[in-house]
C-alpha cells in the first residue's frame, strides 16, 4: 500500500492489547550485540510528496529510447486492456494460493493460462509458472534426472544456441546437486549444432536445445531431438512463446517431440520494466507430470456437479515438508501470468502470428539496411525469426555509445559470446519504418 495507515494512537492500542510497552519489546529476544541503533547508510525519511517526486525523477532517467535489443527480453505492443485488468484490486495481489480452494478466481486464471501454454507448446501439461526462463531450465534439468532414472550420469548437454545466461543460472542452481553441463560442438558457419561432431557414448540424462537460438538462428530441432532420444536422453526444448504461432511447437519436434519445454514468458504481455519481473513457463508430457516442479491447477466438479478448480497431482510434501518435495519451487509469478493470460486471450493464435510476421519483416528490413554498410555483415548463415547476429570490422561498444546519444539502443553486444566483434539486433512489430531508417542511418554515421 502507498502509505502506513496506523496512527500513534492505533499503535498504542495494539501494544496495550497484547501487553507490550513498545514496539522494541517485540524484538527483545534478539541479543543486544546483534542489533544496530539505526541504518547508517540510509538517508532520512522523506515525506510522501518528496518520495513521489524522487521516484518520478528516477523513472524519468530511463528515458524512452528506441530499442533494438532482444537477447531474451523483447519489446512488444501490449494492448491497454491487459494491464488495466491485471492491475485491478482483485488481480493486483495475485500470488500462489495456499488456501487454494478459497481462491477460485485465481485458480481459474491459472488453469486458463496452463491450457493456453500447452496449446502453444504442443505438450500435455503445464505448471502454474516459475520465476523466469533461466530458473525454468534449471528445474527442467533437475526434473529430467528424476524422470529419466535409467541414466545416472547427471550429464546435461547444451546445444550452442542455448542462452548463456540460462546456462549460468542452471549451473548455479543445479550444479551443486550433482548435475554437470557441457556444450555440444558448434558449426561456425551456421552457429548451430555441428551434427558431424556430435559425441557418442556420453550417456547424457538430457539434451537442451533452443529455438530460435540465442544468436537468432533456427536450429534443426527435429534432428537434434531424435538424436537426444537415440542417446537415451530426455529432450528439453527452450522456445520463445511468441514464435510458436508460426514455428513448430516443441511437442512436435522430431518423431516423439521433446519431453519437457520451458522458457521465458515475458513476450506475452509483460513490459521490459527496466529488467523485470518476468515469469518462466514449463510444460511436459503427461507421463512425466508427477516429477514436474511447482503447482498444477486442475478442473473438477463439486458434490453438486458445479465446476471448480483445485491444486492437483502433488503431495503435501511439495508445499510443506520441503526436504521431501519434488522441488522447492512452490510459488509462481501470479501477476505476470495473469497479464499473459489476458494478452493471449485478446490476441489469440492469429494475433500472435501477426506479431511474429511483422517482427520478422521489420528485422529483415533492418538487417538488409545494416549489411549494406561497409564493415557490417551477418555472422551466421541461414534463416532467422526476429533477431540476427552481425559481425563488425571494429569494436561495437563505441558504436553503441554513439547510437545512445541519438536515443537509440542499437543491440546486444555479442563480442564476448561470439569471440569476435559482433552485435545481436532485434526489431519487433513496435518499430516503424522511420525507426528502422533512423537506426540504419545512425549506424552508418557511427561507422564513418
Amino acid at each position: 500500500m502507498p502509505f502506513i495507515p496506523h496512527t500513534e494512537k492505533d499503535t498504542r492500542e495494539m501494544l496495550d492489547a497484547i501487553g507490550v510497552q513498545s514496539t522494541e519489546d517485540l524484538f527483545d529476544e534478539i541479543p543486544a550485540e546483534l542489533r544496530i541503533d539505526h541504518l547508517h547508510e540510509v538517508p532520512e525519511a522523506l515525506s510522501e510528496m518528496q518520495i513521489s517526486r524522487l521516484m518520478r525523477d528516477r523513472a524519468a532517467m530511463d528515458g524512452s529510447p528506441v530499442c533494438f535489443i532482444g537477447a531474451g527480453a523483447y519489446e512488444h505492443h501490449i494492448p491497454a486492456a491487459v494491464w488495466d485488468i491485471a492491475t485491478r484490486g482483485e488481480y493486483y495481489s495475485a500470488y500462489t494460493p495456499y488456501q487454494a480452494e478459497a481462491s477460485q478466481g485465481t485458480l481459474q486464471t491459472i488453469y486458463e493460462y496452463q491450457t493456453m501454454i500447452t496449446e502453444l507448446t504442443g505438450l500435455d501439461v503445464s505448471n502454474a509458472s516459475l520465476y523466469d526462463g533461466a530458473s525454468g531450465l534449471a528445474e527442467a534439468a533437475l526434473m529430467s534426472v528424476r524422470a529419466n532414472r535409467r541414466v545416472k550420469t547427471g550429464l546435461i548437454l547444451l546445444a550452442p544456441g542455448v542462452n548463456p545466461v540460462y546456462e549460468h543460472v542452471a549451473e548455479a542452481i543445479a550444479g551443486s546437486q550433482g548435475l554437470t553441463f557441457e556444450w555440444l560442438p558448434v558449426d561456425t558457419t551456421t552457429g548451430n549444432v555441428a551434427f558431424d561432431q556430435l559425441p557418442e557414448g556420453r550417456n547424457p540424462v538430457a539434451v537442451v536445445m533452443q529455438q530460435p537460438t540465442f544468436p537468432g538462428t533456427l536450429e534443426d530441432v527435429d534432428r537434434l531431438t531424435d538424436w537426444a532420444h537415440a542417446q537415451g536422453a530426455f529432450a528439453i526444448g527452450i522456445a520463445n512463446p511468441m514464435t510458436l504461432a508460426l514455428l513448430k511447437a516443441p511437442g512436435h519436434w522430431g518423431e516423439q517431440g521433446v519431453d519437457i519445454a520451458c522458457g521465458e514468458g515475458q513476450p506475452l504481455g509483460v513490459p521490459l520494466s527496466s529488467g523485470g519481473p518476468y515469469f518462466g513457463y514449463m510444460t511436459c508430457k503427461e507421463k512425466h507430470v508427477r516429477q514436474m516442479p511447482g503447482r498444477i491447477v486442475g478442473r473438477t466438479t463439486d458434490l453438486d456437479g458445479n465446476p471448480g478448480f483445485a491444486l492437483t497431482l502433488q503431495a503435501r510434501e511439495q508445499h510443506i515438508r520441503r526436504s521431501k518435495a519434488t522441488s522447492n519451487i512452490c510459488t509462481n509469478q501470479g501477476l505476470m501470468v495473469t497479464a499473459a493470460t489476458i494478452y493471449m486471450s485478446l490476441l489469440g493464435v492469429e494475433g500472435i502470428a501477426q506479431v511474429g510476421r511483422k517482427s520478422h519483416e521489420n528485422t529483415t528490413r533492418l538487417v538488409d539496411g545494416l549489411c549494406a554498410i561497409d564493415g557490417i555483415e551477418r555472422l551466421y548463415e541461414g534463416p532467422y525469426f526476429h533477431e540476427v547476429a552481425l559481425r563488425f570490422d571494429r569494436p561495437v561498444a563505441p558504436i553503441l555509445e554513439a547510437l545512445a546519444t541519438k536515443n537509440i539502443l542499437g543491440g546486444y553486444d555479442l563480442t564476448k559470446d561470439a569471440g569476435t566483434d559482433a552485435l545481436l539486433v532485434c526489431a519487433t512489430e513496435t518499430k516503424t519504418d522511420a525507426d528502422i531508417d533512423a537506426c540504419i542511418a545512425a549506424f552508418a554515421e557511427a561507422m564513418g
